[in-house]
């Protein structure tokens, strides 16, 4: 028995989590980076961070794993923090590129009418992310979704189990149950592809800009 409305549930209350924290935390990082990147020790720290996108997960597995469980976060709170710090390498490299395209005048405007540095990342700079947020946005939502490997080797309880974990019990080791296994796939699939349409125009724009040098 699957559960199914519950393992949607489940990774929809997962994969919201990452993608919201997601844009939040990596938007403000990579605005710290991109406005101070004229620093060496600011520089180091960037290409420190992008350096990760180099180690394979595998690698670092069995230690997550075992570190996890330590702090009980063998849980979905704790898979939410690890979307977002595993995909901090790559976003901050998509959000620097598109910041350092925002003309500092902008923030000078705003600094000379009484705005705090806060407000103006929040009321300036952040409304203009909205491409490289939706692009952020939906591949962290992809992402988060369709992962088999870090909710099998993460979560503990069986009855927290995502949706790809539970449709993995329709394949056997001698056989395989078809007709139920294509059904779950096209009832996963379809919320993301909602996502995907609403969103696609802001993704494209935004690979397009966060592209640029």
């Amino acid at each position: 028995m699957t559960s199914y409305p519950k393992r949607v549930l489940t990774s929809s209350i997962i994969t919201v989590g990452a993608t919201v924290f997601t844009i939040l935390s990596n938007s403000m990082v990579s605005y710290a980076l991109a406005r101070n990147m004229h620093r060496r020790w600011v520089k180091a720290m960037y290409y420190y961070i992008v350096a990760a996108l180099f180690v394979p997960f595998p690698i670092i597995m069995l230690p997550v794993v075992k570190e996890t469980a330590m702090l009980h976060l063998d849980n979905e709170a704790g898979l939410i923090l690890l979307y977002v710090v595993y995909g901090l390498a790559f976003n901050i490299l998509m959000y620097t590129s598109f910041i350092k395209s925002i003309p500092e005048e902008l923030e000078e405007a705003a600094a000379i009418d009484g705005a705090s540095r806060w407000g103006i990342f929040w009321k300036v700079i952040f409304p203009l992310l909205s491409p490289m947020n939706a692009t952020v946005g939906i591949l962290t939502c992809l992402w988060a979704w369709n992962d088999f490997l870090l909710p099998l080797v993460i979560l503990t309880d069986q009855s927290k189990a995502t949706l790809p974990l539970a449709q993995y019990v329709f394949q056997g080791q001698f056989n395989t149950n078809y007709p139920v296994s294509f059904a779950s796939y096209l009832m996963a699939i379809a919320p993301m592809f909602l996502v995907y349409v609403i969103v696609q125009r802001w993704v494209i724009s935004g690979v397009m800009r966060g592209s640029q040098k």
